[in-house]
C-alpha cells in the first residue's frame, strides 16, 4: 500500500480553540496566522491539530455530532467583517470573555448570534462573489452537507436531545417524514449549509498561509463516531444497532494505563461486514474528506481496525467486554484503492498485540512513542528512546497526557523520575525540556511536542483527562506562552538535531 513518508521534522500540537483572542474561545482569524508564522520561524513544519468536527457530548471534540462538519465555533468574527458579512457595530455585544480558559457557556451563544447576523446579511445582500462560492460548495459537497445540514436542524428544533427522542418518523428517517421537514425548514437548512461554508473558506485561508510558510497540518481522524451523530442517525445500516436505533454494543478499551477499569466510550460499534458489502465507501467518503483539510492525519485508535473491545449496552464500565476482529488490511488496501498513497500516523498506544504491530508493520505506516511512558524502570518500554526507530512519531505527551511538569511532579513514581534523571543525565529542574531534547535527539522522523510543553505549564493547563466527563478541552494559550525566547530556544533545538533545513537561529541575547 502507497503510504507518504515524513521526513525528519517537528511538530507542535495545540487545538485551534487553544489559541489567543477577544471571542471566548480560539478560532482561524489572525492570532491563527501568527500562530503559523510563529511555527515557521522557530523551523516547525507540522502543527498537530484534534478533530475539528463539532464538538458534542462535554465538548469533546472525539464525539462529534458529525465525522465530516467543522465546527462553526472556529469561524472568525474579523473575516467575517472583511467578507462585509459583519460590521463592527455588530461586535460590540461582545461578553467579557476570560483570556485563560475556554468561555464555552458565553463562547456559543455569542458565536451562533453573530453567525445568523452574518446569514442574514448574506440572504438579504451577498458580497459580490460570495453567492455563488456557497453555492458551488453546496454542490461540491453535497454527499455529506446535506445529511449533516438536516441532522444539525433537527437536533436544534428538538433542542438538542437524542435523535432517538425525536417523534418516531423522524428519528427512523422515513421518507415522506423527512422531506415533508425539509420543505418546511428550508431557510433552516441553508444556515446550517452556509456555517460549513464559512468554516471552509477559512480554514483553507488558513491552509494557503500554512503551505506558504512551509507549514503542514496534521489532523486527527477518531475511529469512532457518536451515537447522537449525523452518521449514525443517516446510516444506521452501517453500525451494530436494534431496529429501534439503539446499540448492542459500545466501544471502549481494557483496563491500561490511563484507567483501571479501562475506558467506557459508549460509541456504535461498526458492523463491518456491511462496510465491506459497500466496498467500505463511507470509509472511502470519510478519508477523502480528511485529506482535504489536512496534510497528513493521524488515525486515533488505530489497534481498532486489526480487534476491538466490544462492550455490551448497558455496562458501566469497560471491563466486561471482549475481543472481536476488526477489517484488517482489507479496509486500508480499499482506501490506497480509491485515495492513492494514505498519509497516515497509526495512534498504536494500549493494548498492543502482534496482530496490531503486523497491521501498523504491513501497511508501512509510523506508529507512536510517548516519552512520559518511557522510563518504567522495571520494564524497558519501547518508548526508551533507545528502543526508537525513524519510521516514528515521537511526543512528550500527547492531549491525553498530563503536561509533562505535571506528569513528573505529581504522577510519575519515584522509581521513573530516577531513572529519567540517570537516563538523560539531569537534574530535571527543567523536566519539560529534558524531554523536549530527547524527542527531538530522537531517531524518530517526526518529533511532536504540546505547545503546553514547551510553555513549562503545570498540570493544570492539561488538555483532557480520559475517563472524566468535566473540565476538558479548556486550555487556552497567553501572550508569553508565544514569547520569542521561548521561540528561539525551540529554534536551536530544531536545528541542533537535524529537524529543519533552515539555518542556524541567532542565540537568544544575553
Amino acid at each position: 500500500m502507497p503510504v507518504m513518508k515524513f521526513e525528519r521534522s517537528c511538530g507542535v500540537l495545540l487545538h485551534p480553540t487553544c489559541l489567543p483572542g477577544p471571542w471566548g474561545i480560539g478560532d482561524l482569524g489572525p492570532a491563527a496566522f501568527r500562530y503559523v508564522d510563529w511555527l515557521a520561524d522557530a523551523g516547525v513544519e507540522w502543527w498537530q491539530v484534534l478533530p475539528l468536527n463539532p464538538p458534542g457530548s462535554g465538548f469533546s471534540p472525539y464525539a462529534s455530532i458529525s465525522s465530516f462538519a467543522g465546527t462553526a465555533l472556529l469561524v472568525s468574527p474579523e473575516a467575517l467583517v472583511a467578507d462585509g458579512l459583519l460590521r463592527q457595530p455588530d461586535l460590540a455585544a461582545r461578553p467579557a470573555f476570560p483570556d485563560t480558559a475556554v468561555a464555552l457557556e458565553q463562547a456559543v451563544p455569542f458565536k451562533e448570534a453573530l453567525l445568523r447576523t452574518a446569514w442574514a446579511r448574506f440572504t438579504a445582500a451577498p458580497p459580490p462573489g460570495l453567492a455563488a462560492e456557497f453555492e458551488a460548495f453546496a454542490a461540491g459537497e453535497r454527499d455529506w452537507l446535506d445529511d449533516f445540514a438536516l441532522f444539525a436542524a433537527l437536533l436544534d428544533a428538538h433542542g438538542g436531545r437524542h435523535w432517538r427522542s425525536w417523534p418516531k418518523r423522524l428519528a427512523l428517517g422515513e421518507p415522506p417524514a423527512l422531506e415533508a421537514w425539509r420543505r418546511e425548514h428550508e431557510g433552516e437548512l441553508r444556515f446550517q449549509r452556509f456555517k460549513q461554508f464559512l468554516f471552509g473558506r477559512q480554514w483553507a485561508a488558513l491552509r494557503r498561509h500554512a503551505a506558504g510558510r512551509g507549514v503542514r497540518i496534521l489532523g486527527d481522524l477518531p475511529i469512532y463516531v457518536a451515537d447522537n451523530s449525523a452518521d449514525v442517525w443517516a446510516r444506521r445500516e452501517l453500525f451494530q444497532l436494534d431496529a429501534a436505533g439503539r446499540p448492542t454494543a459500545v466501544a471502549g478499551v481494557p483496563p491500561d494505563y490511563f484507567s483501571r477499569t479501562g475506558q467506557l466510550w459508549g460509541n456504535p460499534l461498526y458492523d463491518w461486514p456491511a462496510h465491506r458489502r459497500t466496498g467500505y465507501a463511507w470509509w472511502i467518503a470519510r478519508m477523502r474528506r480528511m485529506l482535504t483539510l489536512f496534510d497528513a492525519v493521524r488515525i486515533d485508535h488505530f489497534r481498532g481496525f486489526a480487534g476491538y473491545w466490544a462492550v455490551p449496552a448497558g455496562a458501566k464500565t469497560a471491563v466486561g467486554g471482549r475481543w472481536l476482529p476488526g477489517p484488517g488490511r482489507e479496509l486500508f488496501d480499499a482506501l490506497a484503492a480509491a485515495l492513492g498513497s494514505l498519509p497516515l500516523v497509526a495512534e498504536d498506544l494500549g493494548v498492543i498485540t502482534p496482530d496490531v504491530e503486523a497491521l501498523r508493520d504491513g501497511l508501512g505506516l509510523p506508529g507512536m512513542a510517548i516519552l512520559q511512558f518511557a522510563f518504567w524502570p522495571s520494564l524497558r518500554s519501547s518508548f526508551v528512546p533507545y528502543r526508537h526507530r525513524a519510521n516514528l512519531v515521537v511526543y512528550t505527551g500527547t492531549h491525553d497526557n498530563n503536561t509533562t511538569l505535571g506528569w513528573f511532579l505529581g504522577e510519575a513514581t519515584d522509581g521513573e523520575r530516577e531513572y529519567l534523571r540517570r537516563y538523560l543525565d539531569t537534574d530535571a529542574r527543567e523536566v519539560h525540556w529534558d524531554l523536549i531534547r530527547a524527542a527531538l535527539a530522537s531517531v524518530a522522523d517526526l518529533a511532536v511536542v504540546p505547545h503546553q510543553d514547551l510553555a513549562g505549564l503545570g498540570g493544570d493547563c492539561r488538555m483532557n483527562t480520559p475517563s472524566t466527563a468535566d473540565g476538558n478541552w479548556r486550555f487556552r494559550l497567553t501572550g508569553w506562552m508565544l514569547g520569542e525566547g521561548l521561540q528561539r530556544r525551540l529554534a536551536d533545538l530544531v536545528w541542533l538535531y537535524g529537524r529543519s533545513a533552515a539555518t542556524r537561529p541567532e542565540p537568544e541575547a544575553g
